[in-house]
């Protein structure tokens, strides 16, 4: 067992970003002591790291514990990005100050996007979503990991590409998956088990060039994708229209009668460029406290 310190740049509020995995059941978070257990992939070896925040909102300090000393430095450098902790959110904070979102990025302040653990896991993740409410998403999803998946070290890591592409529709079906979905799934990982669809070479393309690979594997389209490029790899400037909970959070905020048009949540995200993703996670975040409220 190894165990690492690490400090970051504040802003930083990560009982938000543990608020905010703990609505996923499959997350092992411990509130109270500010910790998370995260599976990682690292060179196709299955890791698990658990990180522990020790220090404040202006000054994050975490502590990193692992058992396998072979792929420490790798699986920090997947954490950091992961997390968010190799760019500093100041200067995202600072772009929203004098926004139409300012109050929102105050509440909120601090909280980072926070990638999915696995490209593989992420998408599929969506693929399970679509068209489902936040709470039987949530239930499908942990089913399938599950069933199919396994645990390490106290943490569940999704079945691999190969053990999907294996499993027949009537499984799937067996725990509430739709036949489409099932196959949607199904044809995804053998996508990737025979070599076709290589995630990891996707962070080398455009979000263009992303979207475009995606939306021909049946069963992603335009919402999958996006969602793939905002939480699977990252990327800063993604907002997604067709988002019902964008666009709820958006007639929240400008007390509009009925959910906006595509035209005018261009117009009211116009000067929240280059950092969209940043105005979505935070609209998200908005009804999502409002719900815990309730």
């Amino acid at each position: 067992m190894w165990t690492e310190k690490l400090q970051v740049q504040g802003p930083y509020n990560f009982d938000l970003v543990l608020d905010r995995l703990s609505l996923d059941p499959l997350q092992v978070v411990d509130i109270t002591n500010r910790t998370v257990k995260v599976p990682l992939y690292i060179e196709k070896e299955p890791v698990v790291l658990q990180v522990q925040a020790i220090g404040s909102i202006e000054k994050p300090i975490f502590f990193i514990k692992g058992h396998s000393e072979t792929y420490k430095y790798k699986a920090i450098d997947r954490l950091k990005k992961v997390f968010h902790w190799h760019q500093p959110l100041e200067g995202v904070s600072r772009h929203f100050r004098e926004s139409d979102l300012s109050d929102i990025f105050e509440e909120h302040r601090g909280t980072a996007i926070v990638l999915d653990f696995d490209y593989y896991s992420c998408l599929v993740k969506c693929i399970i979503h679509q068209q489902l409410n936040l709470s039987f998403a949530h239930t499908l999803t942990e089913r399938f990991v599950k069933n199919f998946g396994y645990q390490m070290d106290g943490a569940w890591f999704y079945p691999t590409p190969a053990t999907t592409s294996q499993l027949r529709i009537e499984q799937l079906r067996a725990i509430q998956f739709s036949g489409r979905k099932a196959e949607y799934v199904i044809g995804l990982s053998e996508q990737i088990a025979q070599g076709h669809l290589q995630l990891e070479s996707m962070e080398e393309l455009s979000d263009q060039e992303v979207m475009d690979t995606l939306i021909k594997i049946r069963g992603i389209g335009r919402w999958t994708a996006e969602n793939f490029l905002l939480f699977g790899l990252g990327r800063p400037n993604l907002f997604p229209k067709a988002d019902i909970g964008i666009q709820n959070a958006l007639k929240n905020l400008y007390g509009l009668p009925q959910k906006p048009t595509q035209e005018e949540m261009e117009t009211y995200s116009v000067n929240w460029a280059p950092y969209l993703s940043y105005a979505s996670l935070y609209l998200w975040r908005s009804i999502e406290k409002r719900s815990e409220k309730k």
